[in-house]
């Protein structure tokens, strides 16, 4: 167990650093995963890189880039947000809030938005970075911001969901869920289905709700607790949810890999493992790695194993994402991986700084996006071979 990651919710917030603290013999822990050579057969190439601002601590904040099709905006901890000229890397405009950004860019409705660890929410406008409107709830927001069109929905580490107005921030409704005594740091983004959004809390519940109401469609639990201590019984939905069509993907520590149905949250199928970090999907598989960094991936249809691979053992990997033909996967000594979404075999590695890399890479177009702790934002692309054309037979006759 990663025990960095563990915090006590109640009248205060306890970081854990080792599992000595809940008494007991401290265990030695095992080194990383040392890396391997091989042949490298994926084309990989470094498009451009940009400074987006001060790195942090490992805080594992919800710092990652977004898209809207026509740019590409990030956000640092330090208060910066940035828009980028996604094919060349060129800065468009920049704003300096003075505040220290937790989670963000959401991006939509020609809006950005951005929450603050004292309960901040910006709204900048997409089109030049002037604020739009801002807001305070209480709690730290560590969830991109989800932007619908009548909405900014906002969940914060205490268990509260709520959605404000997208024009004024005025909140339109708020639920809550009760919290256990101990949970992970980290809260898993709402995931836009239609006119409802899938949820995941710190309690091991997945919910759907109704965007415009409030009220739940359906839930499900996801990481049953178990266990005579709150440490035993740990069990949170903070990892990466992810949907493909009306079928959704979820994952709970000390708890399940499942496949539901969005509309009624019937269960499809379902896995016995537990994972911090959520799912990833193409067409084919559901991705994912487990508590202690083994990669692993299983058919969308039915979760039967496709392989898994052992590369990534204790380099505390990111949650998987598809790109091209592959897997790429962040670690914490700043290094992408990518592997085969056929056989899960190392077709490639690149390094993006010395920074830890703790959210997943994302995919904006055909290109990945990858902002490590240090502040630095890479993207990279897989060249494209130009398929000859055949000079076109004469089709002039004879005289």
């Amino acid at each position: 167990m990663n025990a960095r990651r563990l915090i006590a919710v109640g009248l205060a917030t306890l970081c854990v650093a080792g599992c000595s603290l809940f008494g007991g013999d401290e265990e030695e822990e095992l080194p990383p995963a040392e890396l391997l050579d091989f042949e490298q057969t994926m084309d990989l190439q470094r498009v451009w890189k940009a400074k987006v601002g001060e790195g942090t601590e490992m805080l594992r904040l919800g710092l990652l880039p977004a898209g809207d099709g026509a740019r590409v905006y990030t956000a640092s901890y330090d208060g910066i947000v940035t828009a980028f000229n996604p094919d060349n890397g060129k800065q468009i405009w920049q704003t300096e809030l003075e505040l220290a950004i937790t989670a963000g860019p959401g991006v939509g409705e020609g809006i950005v938005v951005v929450a603050g660890g004292d309960g901040d929410i910006v709204v900048l406008s997409s089109a030049d970075g002037s604020e739009v409107w801002r807001a305070t709830v209480l709690g730290e927001t560590l969830a991109t911001p989800l932007v619908t069109e009548e909405g900014v929905v906002i969940y914060t580490i205490d268990g509260r969901l709520r959605v404000l107005s997208r024009f004024d921030g005025e909140e339109r409704w708020a639920l809550q869920q009760d919290l256990p005594a101990l949970t992970l740091r980290g809260s898993a983004a709402p995931v836009l289905i239609g006119n409802t959004m899938a949820v995941g809390f710190d309690n091991g519940r997945l919910m759907s709700i109704d965007l415009a109401t409030g009220s739940t469609e359906w839930e499900s639990m996801i990481s049953p607790p178990s266990g005579r201590s709150d440490l035993e019984r740990l069990s949170d939905v903070d990892g990466q949810l992810s949907a493909v069509g009306q079928d959704l993907y979820a994952a709970g520590y000390n708890g399940r890999v499942m496949s539901l149905a969005a509309e009624s949250g019937q269960l499809l199928w379902a896995r016995e493992f537990s994972t911090y970090t959520g799912v990833g999907v193409d067409w084919n598989n559901i991705y994912f790695v487990t508590d202690e960094g083994r990669l692993l991936a299983l058919l969308r249809r039915n979760g039967t194993d496709v392989w898994r691979s052992d590369v990534l053992l204790r380099r505390e990997p990111t949650s998987p994402v598809s790109f091209d033909l592959s897997v790429a996967v962040g670690d914490l000594e700043g290094y992408v991986h990518f592997f085969s979404s056929i056989d899960g075999r190392p077709v490639a590695r690149v390094r993006v700084g010395k920074g830890p890399i703790s959210v997943a890479p994302v995919v904006i177009g055909n290109r990945l996006y990858v902002q490590s702790e240090n502040g630095e934002l890479s993207v990279f692309a897989v060249p494209k071979t130009e398929v000859p054309q055949e000079e076109p037979a004469d089709e002039s006759e004879d005289t």
